[in-house]
């Protein structure tokens, strides 16, 4: 493992599985320290297979005080970086437990650190632990450190700042049920790209009344390439594991963004996967299991019944008087003449058949629902909730239209006829078209690795560029010569760019 003296969140990090490969990933690792920290200066370390990435939160005061607030796994993550945090670590002794949280606090005590800070391990499959590094701050995750022990962090850090001693002694700090956070990013997930996108978010509604939201964006604030696309951190607590996972997914369905792709599908698939239901994470869970988590399955029946008549009732929205009733909205209705509806939704044909206004069927492929509406009510600009039965199951749905983008929340959160004008990045290999290395994203070129009239072979790097606070290569399709090369090192390039002919 090489690793940036400097590091953090998987930059300047890089794996090396053999002598032929450590030198590039050498070069690579300390030039992306360098622009991320100012220091390219490398650790070379044991390389841990089926790692659990654990750390404790602790704090030290003036007065020679030191107390650790258990620990927090992190485990699952991608390109090095998390996006499901929890506290406690599941599947951990106690015993085990109390000796993690002892060693992190000898560390601190033994620099005499002072405020809050954060002791990372790599622990394996046995349990044994291996010090990592510790991060002298409060991390992105601390959140649901306060919400075990129901204490407030930044309180603590001014409190031991202007001198006095910590709040509370080792015994009387309480462990109690369990928490999540969730990162949610702007990011393209399909078949595991995990690739940023930048642009606007033309809607963004959080349910903070059954999570605590930490963000930094509202509706029509634009996410930059300049910097991380994290939007928001989710963040719930119950009394066990099991249902703080449920409440989390129940958060992220009701969650709703639009005008860029975000990682909550893909994170909502982590939760329901059964591993991770019991607590088996580590760090390499999402690729060991990417053919399950990215496997194409269809759509629920309740997705695409309460979507089709979403769109159907989009009429219904834009009523200066609604108590006309839902009749009134439906394109093209007349009394005795059962229209039928027909829309593309994920690409299924959906018909819809409103019987009365309370009486649905709904029908694709060979599956017909009848389904009942109730409750129809507008809610806010442009805003519709109502209730549905059918299969079985009686759910609450939201209906928001954005004019060129209809958001559906109720078994999912869905949105639909998006209008292409996002940015997603795509595939980090720079895969070639018509016989040229394309850039991934818009970003600035680092280094031109060959020259024209070069013989190159398939996977060998090519380019340099950065994008997003993160380094990347662009490598060589298949084995070619290079005709011509069309990007100088320093210079911005846009997405697509082709970078030469080969």
């Amino acid at each position: 493992m090489l690793k940036a003296v400097y590091g953090g969140g998987g930059k300047g990090m890089r794996i090396a599985w053999n002598a032929q490969e450590f030198a590039e990933k050498l070069a690579s690792a300390r030039s992306e320290a360098m622009k991320s920290f100012g220091n390219d200066e490398m650790l070379v370390e044991k390389f841990v297979e089926k790692p659990r990435h654990v750390e404790v939160q602790v704090f030290g005061d003036h007065h020679g005080n030191y107390v650790h607030l258990w620990e927090r796994d992190c485990s699952v993550q991608r390109r090095h970086q998390k996006i499901i945090e929890e506290a406690p670590a599941p599947n951990m002794t106690h015993e085990n437990r109390l000796k993690l949280g002892e060693s992190a606090k000898r560390a601190a005590a033994a620099v005499g650190y002072v405020g809050a800070g954060t002791v990372e391990f790599i622990m394996d499959p046995k349990g044994e632990f291996y010090f990592m590094e510790m991060n002298t701050r409060l991390q992105v995750e601390h959140p649901v450190t306060e919400a075990i022990t129901g204490t407030d962090l930044v309180e603590w850090q001014l409190r031991v700042a202007q001198g006095e001693r910590l709040p509370l002694t080792q015994e009387q700090i309480p462990l109690k049920g369990h928490s999540f956070e969730c990162r949610v990013y702007a990011e393209e997930t399909k078949d595991g790209a995990f690739m940023p996108t930048a642009g606007k978010l033309n809607y963004v509604d959080f349910p903070s009344e059954e999570a605590r939201i930490d963000t930094g964006v509202v509706s029509g604030d634009e996410v930059s390439i300049h910097y991380d696309p994290m939007i928001a951190k989710v963040v719930v607590w119950a009394e066990n594991r099991e249902a703080a996972a449920a409440k989390l997914n129940s958060a992220l369905a009701k969650t709703r963004i639009s005008g860029l792709p975000t990682n909550i599908g893909f994170v909502r698939k982590v939760l329901d996967h059964p591993e991770f239901q019991a607590g088996n994470v580590y760090t390499d869970f999402i690729p060991d299991y990417h053919d399950q988590l990215f496997a194409k399955t269809e759509k629920p029946a309740e997705i695409l019944i309460e979507a089709g008549i979403g769109h159907v009732l989009k009429g219904f929205l834009r009523q200066t008087q609604p108590e006309n009733g839902v009749f009134q909205s439906l394109p093209f209705f007349r009394a005795n003449l059962q229209t039928v509806y027909s829309y593309q939704i994920e690409g299924t044909d959906v018909k819809v058949q409103f019987i009365n206004e309370n009486r649905v069927n709904v029908s694709y492929a060979n599956s017909s629902f009848e389904v009942l509406l109730n409750d129809l009510e507008k809610i806010g600009k442009n805003e519709i909730k109502f209730t549905l039965e059918a299969n079985g199951r009686r759910w609450s749905v939201k209906a928001k239209d954005l004019n060129n983008s209809l958001i559906i929340t109720g078994f999912g959160s869905q949105e639909y006829d998006t209008p292409a004008a996002h940015t997603a990045f795509g595939d980090l290999s720079g895969a070639a078209t018509n016989s040229s290395a394309i850039a991934p994203m818009p970003g600035i070129i680092e280094k031109v690795l060959v020259k024209p009239g070069d013989a190159v072979t398939s996977g060998q790097a090519l380019v340099v560029m950065t994008a997003m606070k993160m380094e990347y290569i662009i490598r060589a399709p298949e084995d070619s010569k290079i005709e011509a090369i069309k990007c100088q090192p320093g210079k911005n390039v846009p997405k697509k760019c082709g970078f030469g002919a080969i």
